[in-house]
């Protein structure tokens, strides 16, 4: 503490980047970031040599607190993650980070407690009525990136809020229409079962592009890697890698009401890097129709808010939030 300041390491560690801040969180709870860093998982044998990467940035000292957001289900004992080798053993985080006061959370539910704190500003609308998120009741969070993060936090009418973390994006995948059909029939071949983060994440537009072309009897280049076909596809160079987009614009469309469905939602987030960079895309496409395309559930689905949270760097303000709350009772 340091004139009513703590200062603590905000992490947020996802399949392919590792980011990290230093933080300041006021009396009344205030948070402030610094600049983030960005670091390659794949750069780095483990979180311990990325820290002790952050660290040298840093001049070699770092707060004796830490707050860690991260890609996979939150164990006591071992932590691993979904699409990265990396490990995490909470009961060792003092003796080998140096840190007497840790959090540790789901990034889906960093990134929700980023939601239910973000001003009304920080929300592009997306779909259903043009009104702010309600004032309580429970808001869905659903973000496609390495892989396809869920999670929901509950407002109270008093002005609290709970988080849940969830593995909803390990669903199973639905279908809607022959060319979904073909897209899960491509994916079947590699996996028994296939679920939403298979078709619903940003390297599944390789399979959705691959099978567009199967579909058209057209010859591509079989390695062309997702980060191109996103480049291509929204930068209209590619008519079939825009159709791809289409594509996954509709299928997030889809899962996100069926979590809103589940989750009893009145609200939906969509977050993530990803959604971010395809906003306007995701704008013009049939995201919204898709969204609310649940049957008999159809007019309920058209009069729920869906909004796109643009804060910078929701994983990281959501980790720190994480830990002021855990941290001030």
């Amino acid at each position: 503490m340091s004139g009513g300041v703590t200062e603590i390491v905000t992490v947020d560690i996802g399949g392919t980047h590792a980011r990290f801040a230093l933080a300041q969180i006021a009396a009344d709870g205030a948070i402030t970031l610094d600049e983030p860093e960005t670091l390659n998982t794949s750069d780095h044998a483990s979180f311990q040599t990325a820290w002790e990467d952050f660290r040298k940035r840093k001049g070699g000292s770092l707060p004796s607190a830490v707050t860690m957001a991260v890609a996979g289900p939150v164990k006591h004992d071992l932590i691993r993650f979904t699409n990265n080798p990396w490990i995490i053993r909470p009961p060792l985080i003092e003796e080998k980070l140096g840190c007497t006061h840790f959090t540790i959370v789901n990034d889906f539910a960093a990134v929700a407690h980023a939601a239910a704190r973000a001003p009304n500003e920080q929300f592009l609308h997306l779909a259903g009525p043009e009104e702010d998120l309600p004032a309580f009741g429970t808001i869905s969070v659903v973000g496609p990136g390495t892989g396809l993060g869920v999670a929901h936090f509950y407002r109270d009418e008093d002005g609290s809020y709970r988080v849940q973390a969830t593995e909803g994006g390990h669903g199973d995948y639905a279908p809607l229409d022959s060319i979904e059909d073909a897209i899960l029939a491509r994916l079947r071949k590699r996996h028994n079962r296939v679920s939403d983060e298979r078709v619903v994440s940003g390297p599944a537009i390789v399979d959705i592009y691959q099978t567009l072309a199967a579909l058209e009897h057209r010859s591509i280049d079989p390695d062309l890697d997702d980060r191109a076909i996103w480049t291509r596809g929204t930068t209209n160079k590619d008519s079939l890698a825009s159709a791809a987009v289409d594509r996954f614009c509709l299928a997030l469309g889809s899962v996100a009401g069926d979590i809103a469905l589940a989750q009893g939602a009145s609200g939906v987030v969509i977050a993530g890097g990803l959604g971010y960079r395809i906003r306007d895309t995701l704008l013009a496409s049939g995201f919204a129709d898709r969204f609310a395309a649940k049957g008999r559930f159809a007019g309920m689905m058209a009069n729920m808010p869906v909004k796109l949270i643009v804060h910078p760097q929701p994983g990281l303000f959501g980790a720190a939030a994480a830990f002021a709350r855990e941290h001030s009772k």
